[in-house]
C-alpha cells in the first residue's frame, strides 16, 4: 500500500475522479460503437465546454473562501455583447476588443468584491443580484438582438494552430506540444528526486518514478495522436491552448504564492486567518474580481466559437461551473479545492453531456443524470465529513511515512488531528489541512462527537 501510494501521490480524491473519467470515456467508447474517443468528437468536446472549465477555474477559489458566485453567466454575456459591438460599431481592431473585454470583467469584478468584502454582503446575495442585473443589461444593451464577431475574434474560439515543418502524419505544433509535456515529466520527476536528496529524506524508487513516468507519458502520447491525427487543417484547439495556460498559471497562483495559501487560510478559519495577519477583506475582493475577469475571457471565448453575441449567451453556466468544482472534490463548507481536480469534475460533466447526446439520450434524461451525478458527489463529501473519514481509498494510505510526504507534497489531514490547530497553514502549511470552524459553528460540536 505504500508503493501503490508512492505511485499515484497527491490528493487521492482527485484520483478517483480521475478514474471516474477515464472510466466514463471508455464505456461510451463501447456503447457508441468507438465514437467518443475520436479526432473530430475530442476536438468538439474542448471547443464546446472551455468556457465552463475556464469558468471552473475561477469558481473554485471563491467556494474555497466560502462564498458562491451566480452571476458568472451574466458576467459573460454582457461582457460579450460590449465586445462585438465596440468591434462593430466602433471599428477597434479585435485585439483591442479583447483588452475591453478584460476591463469590463474586471471593473464588474471590482464592484462586486466591494460588496462582498467591504459592505459585508455574502457572496450569494451579491452575485445573485449582478445575475439580475448583467442578464437585463446584455438585453439593454444589445436590444436582444445578435452581434456578429469578426473571423479573427473567433480565431480564439474555435481555431487551430496553423501547419508548419516536415509531413510527420500529424499536425507538427501538436505533436511539439506532446514533445514538451513528456520532456516535462521526466524533468519534474528528476526535480522530486533531487529535492528528496536535498533535503535528506529517501528519495522514491527508479522503479516507482519510472512507472509514474511512463504511465503519463503513455496517456500524453495517445492524446497527442488523438488532436494530431484529426483532419487536415485542425489541431489542438486554441481554447484548449488557453485552458491549458490557465491551469497551470491558477495552479501554481493557488499552491505556490502567498495569495494562494491566504485563500485557503481564509477559507478553512477566517478568524485564525486575521489572527495570523491575512487581509479578509483583500483575499474576498481579489477573488470576486478574478472570477469576473475569468467570466469575460469564457465569454469571449464563447462568441468567438458560435461567431456572434447573443441575448441568451450565458443561460445556466454557473450551475455547470458550480457542478464541476464540487464534483472535482471542493468541500460544501470551503477551505478544500483544487484547480486541477475542478477541471476533472468539468471533464467529467462534459463526458457526460457528449456521450449521452452520441447514445441518442434525450435532454430530459440527461438532466436527471448530471444532478443525480452532482447530489451523489457532495453527499459523499459531506457524509465523509461527518463520519471524519476523507474515503474509502484514503484509508487504505493513511499509514504513510513521513518522508514520501515531504516529497510527493499534498496529504490529507489525519481524522484525529484538531482542525482548529490550522491557523499554521498561514505561515507554511499545506492549505487544504484548514477546515471551516468559523463559518460552520457546528463543526465544533461534530469534532467533540467524533473524538469521543
Amino acid at each position: 500500500m505504500k508503493s501503490l501510494r508512492s505511485l499515484f501521490g497527491g490528493d487521492v480524491r482527485q484520483f478517483t475522479m480521475l478514474g471516474a473519467l477515464v472510466a466514463l470515456l471508455l464505456f461510451f467508447q463501447i456503447m457508441t460503437g468507438g465514437k467518443v474517443l475520436t479526432p473530430t468528437n475530442m476536438v468538439n468536446l474542448i471547443n464546446g465546454n472551455s468556457y465552463v472549465l475556464i469558468l471552473a477555474i475561477g469558481m473554485v477559489m471563491v467556494i474555497v473562501v466560502g462564498h458562491i458566485d451566480l452571476s458568472v453567466g451574466s458576467v459573460a454575456a454582457v461582457t460579450g455583447i460590449i465586445v462585438a459591438m465596440a468591434i462593430r460599431d466602433w471599428g477597434i481592431p479585435w485585439w483591442a476588443g479583447m483588452l475591453l473585454g478584460l476591463f469590463v470583467g474586471a471593473a464588474i469584478g471590482a464592484w462586486q468584491g466591494w460588496w462582498v468584502a467591504y459592505v459585508g454582503i455574502p457572496g450569494f446575495i451579491t452575485t445573485l443580484a449582478g445575475m439580475m442585473l448583467f442578464r437585463g443589461l446584455n438585453q439593454f444593451i444589445g436590444k436582444s438582438n445578435s452581434v456578429p464577431v469578426p473571423d479573427e475574434f473567433q480565431f480564439i474560439g474555435a481555431g487551430y494552430l496553423g501547419e508548419w515543418g516536415p509531413n510527420t502524419g500529424l499536425n507538427n505544433p501538436t505533436l511539439l506540444l506532446g514533445i514538451l509535456a513528456a520532456v516535462y515529466v521526466v524533468w519534474h520527476e528528476w526535480q522530486l528526486r533531487k529535492k528528496a536528496l536535498r533535503v535528506g529524506a529517501q528519495p522514491q524508487s527508479y522503479t516507482i518514478a519510472g512507472i509514474r513516468a511512463g504511465g503519463l507519458i503513455l496517456i500524453i502520447s495517445y492524446i497527442t495522436y488523438l488532436f494530431g491525427s484529426g483532419r487536415v487543417g485542425t489541431s489542438f484547439p486554441v481554447p484548449g491552448l488557453l485552458l491549458v495556460g490557465l491551469v497551470i498559471l491558477y495552479h501554481v497562483l493557488t499552491q505556490r504564492t502567498v495569495i494562494g495559501r491566504h485563500i485557503f487560510a481564509v477559507g478553512g478559519n477566517r478568524v485564525a486567518a486575521s489572527l495570523s495577519g491575512v487581509s479578509t477583506k483583500h483575499t474576498y475582493f481579489f477573488v470576486m474580481m478574478n472570477m469576473s475577469i475569468l467570466a469575460a475571457v469564457a465569454g469571449m471565448v464563447f462568441i468567438g466559437r458560435s461567431t456572434a453575441s447573443g441575448p441568451f449567451d450565458g443561460n445556466m453556466w454557473e450551475l455547470d461551473a458550480i457542478a464541476a468544482v464540487f464534483i472535482g472534490g471542493a468541500a460544501v463548507s470551503g477551505g478544500i479545492g483544487t484547480v486541477t481536480g475542478s477541471i476533472i469534475g468539468g471533464l467529467v460533466m462534459a463526458t457526460l453531456n457528449n456521450g449521452l447526446q452520441l447514445m441518442g439520450v434525450g435532454s430530459d434524461r440527461t438532466q436527471i443524470i448530471k444532478g443525480l451525478v452532482l447530489l451523489l458527489a457532495v453527499a459523499f463529501d459531506v457524509y465523509n465529513k461527518q463520519q471524519g473519514k476523507p474515503s474509502i481509498i484514503g484509508l487504505l494510505f493513511r499509514n504513510r511515512s513521513a518522508p514520501e510526504d515531504s516529497v510527493d507534497g499534498g496529504a490529507e489531514t489525519p481524522p484525529n488531528v484538531d482542525p482548529r490547530t490550522a491557523e499554521v497553514a498561514v505561515v507554511g502549511a499545506e492549505p487544504t489541512n484548514v477546515t471551516a470552524h468559523e463559518q460552520h459553528p457546528s463543526a465544533d460540536a461534530q469534532d467533540k462527537e467524533g473524538r469521543t
